[in-house]
């Protein structure tokens, strides 16, 4: 019986063993870590993000250029045609624009209401890079009118400086490109969704009495900037001194720094529209 007692004092007198698992206080602090890290890499998963469509879009610019440099090869320096185009009736605009197409082009369409690439694919560039995908910046998340779940298919527009019947002594011939010169003077841009429609990026010059007006908005969507391609067959990002914010077709430029964009784009056509 002696012996007994003693077995349950020394076992009484053992401390109980913890349960395995975490405390409350040790899942909050784990929380917290977790948390801080998140907060801390999610900017640089953006920031890479960005950058990665930015290069996707770059790389869809210049393979887009080579096409349009070969069309021109191959028509005996002749410029591809960019005559999709349509007309609004008067500065700040809510109405639609009404199709002004006067032929074949490099890209027909209407970039809101396409469902499927069938008008890309008829576009006078296509046959020189038969990827459909090009023709889309990686960065547009916008979609088809009246159907959210539906992407759309083109997210740029080519400056209304080259062959186009509706622009003021537009360049038809490659050998005509001298003032801006090629590596001054841009073919495709990143359009605004809120804007774009067809596929030529309308401008007025800086000699027309609407000179501080956006005809055609472009894209902000790159940290605030767009990307471009030039007729000299390099494409680069530009970023812009103020977002570009759509209200209306046809606006007014609404800050200094948005004048600023404006007249940087307009160095970098012809003469546009007067």
């Amino acid at each position: 019986m002696k012996t007994r007692v003693c077995l349950l004092k020394k076992i009484s007198n053992v401390a109980p063993r913890r349960a395995d698992g975490f405390t409350l206080v040790e899942l909050l602090v784990v929380m917290a870590i977790i948390l801080l890290l998140a907060a801390l890499l999610l900017p640089a998963l953006s920031a890479a993000k960005s950058h990665a469509w930015s290069a996707g879009c770059l790389s869809n610019l210049k393979q887009q250029q080579i096409a349009w440099h070969v069309y021109a090869g191959d028509n005996r320096e002749s410029l591809v045609p960019n005559d999709s185009f349509s007309s609004v009736s008067q500065q700040g605009s809510t109405n639609l624009p009404f199709s002004s197409e006067s032929g074949a082009t490099w890209c027909p369409g209407i970039a809101p209401l396409d469902t499927t690439t069938s008008n890309i694919c008829q576009g006078l560039l296509y046959p020189y890079n038969q990827s459909a995908g090009i023709y889309r910046c990686p960065a547009d998340l916008s979609s088809v009118s009246n159907n959210p779940g539906l992407s759309r298919t083109r997210s740029y527009c080519m400056n209304i400086s080259l062959c186009c019947d509706d622009g003021v002594g537009s360049f038809r011939t490659a050998s005509e490109i001298y003032n801006p010169s090629p590596a001054q003077l841009f073919v495709l841009i990143d359009t605004h969704p809120l804007d774009i429609w067809d596929s030529t990026f309308g401008i007025f010059s800086a000699n027309s009495v609407y000179s501080n007006y956006w005809l055609d908005l472009p894209a902000d969507w790159h940290g605030r900037g767009a990307n471009l391609s030039f007729a000299d067959g390099h494409a680069e990002h530009w970023t812009w001194r103020a977002p570009k914010v759509f209200v209306t077709r046809w606006e007014s430029t609404y800050s200094a720094a948005d004048l600023v964009d404006l007249q940087r784009l307009q160095a970098c056509a012809k003469l546009g529209l007067d």
